[in-house]
């Protein structure tokens, strides 16, 4: 099996898990249902964009055990929904709104900057240094911790926070220096790293002289 089959099945069970809960609990109220809503069509997104626009990385072939070892540590995720639906959590609407604007956010730059660079470097390979990734290297990795944030929010606790911080720390920022160290090979890369963040968008860019532009 690939690394996707395991990763594709735990996107499409959410919005089944996330209802289920709320049948398992009899928690019907606003938050849930947001909740089921953001995380549910989330979930049918990669769906779609792995059917349109794949991630190589993820067509790498592993073995069932390790298939499934994987689900259960990205179902770490689904934590979240059942703070929320079990302990009958009332998020105000200043935070739902809130949550909903970091979640389209992170959407709109996960998605969006996948599709770029799956489009890029179908048909030249090397550095993708405009659009999305002007001025970040990792946009699409920015966008998907913005997501699970407000996931977060949602949630009120700070258990799915540390659940988030530690697939920053123990995924993310490693799989982020794997690319910077792959990039190196490219002519440019310094200066394309000069001028980018790793993660946070560079919005002040060094001059030749050594100050920020």
């Amino acid at each position: 099996m690939k690394i996707k089959h395991f990763i594709n099945l735990h996107k499409g069970a959410t919005p089944v898990f996330v209802l289920g809960l709320m049948i398992a609990y009899q928690n019907f109220t606003v938050g849930p249902w947001v909740y089921l809503s953001l995380h549910g069509t989330y979930g049918i997104l990669w769906l779609l964009k792995d059917r349109i626009y794949p991630d190589r990385q993820w067509e790498q072939e592993v073995s069932s055990l390790t298939g499934v070892l994987g689900f259960g540590v990205i179902s770490l995720y689904w934590i979240a929904p059942f703070i929320l639906i079990s302990s009958r959590i009332e998020p105000s609407l200043p935070l739902i709104a809130a949550a909903v604007a970091i979640c389209i956010l992170g959407i709109f730059l996960h998605y969006s900057s996948d599709a770029q660079k799956y489009y890029t470097l179908k048909y030249r390979s090397g550095l993708i240094e405009e659009g999305f990734f002007a001025r970040c290297r990792n946009t699409n990795y920015l966008g998907e911790i913005l997501i699970y944030f407000a996931f977060a929010m949602l949630a009120s606790s700070w258990i799915p926070f540390a659940v988030l911080g530690g697939f920053i720390a123990g995924v993310f920022i490693p799989n982020m220096l794997r690319k910077d160290k792959s990039l190196q090979r490219y002519p440019g890369f310094e200066s394309y790293k000069a001028r980018s963040g790793l993660l946070l968008p560079r919005l002040l860019i060094p001059s030749p002289s050594g100050s920020e532009a």
